[in-house]
């Protein structure tokens, strides 16, 4: 089943238009509003990047949809703040006159430019070796969740059941299918894939162009699997 968010190489959905910078950052005053609350919520340590993410994909099919790339953003946070009991709607509408239990984590002016700089690293260390090579062909596998049904995932549903050709190894990483579950780290091997278009495309303007993933072992299988 397709998931709502993951429109890549969507037929209908037409040409992505980039304006080379001839846009404002934020068009509208409360986009930059809602980016900094998102961010500084953050900071309160309820949630990692990955809940961010899914909690975007949970929205309704006719609010995501519907909503601007902010008000997704806006929206979501109002989500993950009351599923995690961080407030109450109706704190959402009424201002908290009492000291809120984690007031002491809020991100201070002063702290922005470190914070933003520091990142959130997501690299770690693994006991295992790495399954495959670089310069090896690969296969990836369906793009679902193995942990949670309909569950997140960083692989795009129009590269799922490819061929391609690792071409970096990138360490271990954080695999979101758990993290974005509350179900641990559980880091493994990260690398960089190229996939022909020709491969993942039924009309490619360029066949031979390709398209770099970082994909997660997990996510892959070797081409002697795929043949067996």
């Amino acid at each position: 089943m397709s998931r709502l968010h993951d429109m890549g190489a969507r037929f209908g959905d037409g040409p992505v238009v980039p304006d080379f910078g001839q846009e404002p950052v934020f068009k509208e005053d409360w986009h930059g509003r809602a980016l900094a609350v998102t961010l500084a919520a953050g900071s309160l340590g309820q949630w990692n990047l990955d809940v961010s993410r899914h909690a975007r994909e949970c929205l309704s099919p006719v609010d995501y949809g519907s909503f601007s790339y902010y008000e997704k953003w806006i929206s979501a946070l109002a989500d993950l703040l009351a599923n995690q009991g961080v407030l109450t709607s109706q704190d959402m509408i009424d201002a908290v006159a009492t000291p809120h239990p984690l007031a002491h984590r809020a991100m201070r002016s002063e702290n922005v430019a470190a914070v933003l700089a520091a990142g959130g690293p997501t690299d770690r260390k693994v006991t295992s070796k790495p399954k495959f090579q670089i310069g090896e062909t690969v296969c990836t596998k369906r793009a679902e969740n193995r942990f949670v049904s309909g569950g997140h995932t960083r692989l795009p549903q129009y590269a799922e059941r490819s061929f391609g050709t690792i071409v970096a190894h990138r360490g271990a990483h954080v695999l979101p299918d758990s993290n974005a579950h509350g179900l641990g780290e559980a880091p493994e091997h990260l690398y960089s894939v190229a996939l022909l278009a020709k491969d993942l495309f039924e009309h490619p303007e360029h066949p031979e162009d390709e398209v770099i993933l970082d994909l997660w072992e997990s996510y892959l299988k070797g081409a002697d699997d795929v043949k067996a």
